[in-house]
């Protein structure tokens, strides 16, 4: 991970409330999870400077990270608008993966064109358990596309994702995660040292957390 570039996009979702942080009124998943924070990066397609610093880190990533990339593959529906934009950036055929087949005309689970034996990068916006990106991934791979690794824009750094990435046998890079958000809140006075704890505890046992 680019730590200079992970600031960087920390501090621009924050600004433009792609990401929030309450302690106080924590936000409910639907998981149940009670979490402090919530994240919504579909918010940066609509800050052109955002979405182009964005768009141009995942393309680095993927050059760093996958060699031979031959396509790009959005996950619904998030992924979608990014990973076009990487796949235009990049030259790339794009296509994307629904999270259940269509119910009508070819019922496609994938759209656009999968080739076997095709490398493909998979584009997801948010990593939280990793459960949704890794069902597009294998999708992918049962209809014999080769899946060369993910590149997302955040993830929460969650010990369970890292195990069902590793198990999966599934690289990931990440433009930025929780770590190098509240180094970037705690900058902006978003929050104050004694609620980084709580915040912390938050990402090691999120199920059983409790608010501050």
């Amino acid at each position: 991970m680019n730590t200079s570039l992970g600031h960087t996009i920390a501090g621009k979702l924050l600004d433009i409330e792609a990401i929030k942080l309450n302690l106080d009124n924590p936000f409910t998943w639907s998981s149940g999870w009670k979490s402090p924070i919530y994240c919504d990066n579909r918010l940066s397609l609509s800050y052109p400077d955002i979405r182009t610093s964005i768009k141009n880190g995942l393309v680095e990533a993927i050059k760093a990270n996958y060699t031979g990339v031959e396509a790009i593959a959005g996950v619904a529906t998030a992924g979608i608008p990014q990973g076009a934009l990487v796949a235009e950036a990049m030259g790339l055929p794009f296509l994307y993966v629904r999270s259940k087949p269509k119910g009508h005309g070819m019922e496609n689970l994938i759209e656009g064109k999968a080739t076997s034996g095709q490398k493909v990068v998979v584009i997801e916006d948010l990593v939280s358990t990793g459960g949704s990106s890794l069902k597009a991934a294998e999708a992918l791979k049962a209809n014999g596309v080769e899946v060369l690794g993910m590149a997302a824009i955040f993830t929460y750094g969650f010990d369970l994702a890292d195990k069902n990435f590793k198990d999966a046998g599934i690289p990931l890079v990440c433009l930025s995660n929780y770590n190098l958000l509240l180094e970037e809140a705690l900058k902006r006075d978003y929050i104050k040292k004694d609620q980084l704890a709580s915040l912390e505890s938050w990402r090691q046992d999120p199920g059983n957390w409790k608010k501050a």
